[in-house]
C-alpha cells in the first residue's frame, strides 16, 4: 500500500510516517516508480508508534523496545513493556511536580509584585494628597 493509503487508514500524516520510517520503526519496499510500498502489517505498526508517542515515548525510546512491546492492548503487555510504562509514568510525575513548583514560585512572585505595586500606589496617593495637586 502506498503512503497516502497508510495515512488514511491510520490517521497519521504521510510526513509522520516518513519520519517513523527514517527512525527505523517502519520498513517499506519500493515500487518500480520509487514510491514506498508498505505491507498490511504497517497499519498496526503505525498505530502502535503513534500510540506510544501519545503516551510520551520518544522515537529513540520506541526504537529500543523489544518485539514484545508491539502487541495490542494493555492486557498483553510483556514485563519489559510494563516496566517501560511505569518508568515513563514516574518521569511524567516528576515533571508535573517540577512544573507545580515553578508555578508556585511564579504565583508567589506575581503576588509579591502586586502587593508592592499596590503599596507604591498608596504611597503616591498619600503624597499627592499631602502635597496637593
Amino acid at each position: 500500500m502506498r503512503i497516502g493509503e497508510l495515512a488514511t487508514r491510520t490517521g497519521v500524516s504521510p510526513r509522520a510516517i516518513r519520519h517513523y520510517e527514517k527512525a527505523g520503526l517502519l520498513s517499506a519496499g519500493r515500487l518500480f516508480n520509487g514510491y514506498r510500498d508498505f505491507g498490511d502489517q504497517a497499519v498496526a505498526e503505525v498505530k502502535h508508534v503513534a500510540r506510544m508517542i501519545r503516551l510520551g515515548f520518544s522515537l529513540e525510546e520506541i526504537a529500543t523496545f523489544p518485539a514484545c512491546m508491539f502487541t495490542d492492548g494493555a492486557a498483553a503487555l510483556c514485563p519489559v513493556a510494563l516496566q517501560a510504562h511505569r518508568d515513563k509514568l514516574e518521569e511524567i510525575e516528576t515533571l508535573i511536580a517540577e512544573l507545580e513548583e515553578r508555578r508556585d514560585r511564579l504565583l508567589a512572585t506575581l503576588k509579591a509584585a502586586a502587593q508592592q505595586s499596590a503599596q507604591a500606589a498608596r504611597v503616591a496617593s498619600r503624597d499627592q494628597e499631602a502635597n496637593g495637586p
